[in-house]
């Protein structure tokens, strides 16, 4: 599909894009650090259309610092598809920081990602306290933990991305950590991740569009990389 003859290839041009779904972004406006308006989350709405894009999970960020209740956010995500009128499919989620008031959502208080899958994430130094434990009630709750974007969590080794595989969760890259977007480290986690097919999706994480368009217009990529994207991108189709 790739070719044989250049050893990068321009993700965008690649057409992996066209029709993918994305499962991570932050995109709803006025509830998190992502879009903070209508009008900023029609240009990001806009550019995801660009890009190719069929379907956009709306995930904004459910933490101590954004305790947005479900009701706020369906809201908000009312007023964005009554705005929009492009083809994007939108769907309504969100991410979960799995901190100490986290658990007590589980009883019928989170929005999954299709029915069974739930978006979760850490703080990037330390793990939260009984990390296990947490994800195991997810795990009982009957939700199938999608850990968002491993390869920033700075306190996890390689013998940490190994027992949660081995649990059966699944990890979503992020996926301008390929292009050093948060720094050299994640870049670096993140190739050895998807090298060794540890990732099981593969979302955006869109916030604004200042950095982020020009790194991903100019993201290059392996043709192993594009093909191992290829797969996570049909996962993403599938929730």
């Amino acid at each position: 599909m790739f070719g044989i003859f250049k050893s990068k290839y321009n993700l965008i041009n690649s057409g992996l894009m066209k029709g993918m779904t994305d499962i991570h972004s932050h995109v709803l406006p006025g509830v998190d650090d992502g879009s903070p308006d209508i009008n900023t989350s029609l240009s990001l709405l806009r550019y995801m259309e660009s890009i190719g894009l069929r379907e956009v999970w709306l995930t904004p960020h459910i933490m101590e610092d954004y305790p947005t209740l479900n009701k706020k956010l369906q809201q908000q995500f009312d007023v964005l598809k009554a705005a929009y009128s492009g083809p994007l499919n939108l769907r309504l989620s969100s991410e979960y920081m799995m901190d100490a008031a986290f658990t007590n959502k589980l009883d019928g208080e989170v929005l999954p990602l299709g029915s069974s899958h739930l978006l979760v994430e850490t703080s990037y130094m330390y793990p939260p306290p009984g990390l296990p434990d947490i994800l195991m009630k997810i795990w009982n709750a009957g939700y199938q933990p999608v850990i968002a974007h491993p390869e920033r969590y700075l306190y996890m080794e390689e013998k940490d991305y190994l027992l949660l595989k081995e649990k059966g969760y699944s990890f979503q890259l992020n996926l301008m950590s390929l292009s050093g977007y948060y720094g050299p480290h994640p870049k670096v986690v993140s190739e050895k991740l998807l090298k060794q097919k540890m990732y099981d999706f593969v979302g955006t994480d869109l916030h604004h569009l200042e950095r982020y368009r020009p790194m991903l217009d100019q993201l290059r990529l392996t043709r192993r990389q594009l093909e191992a994207l290829e797969g996570l991108i049909a996962n993403n189709a599938r929730i």
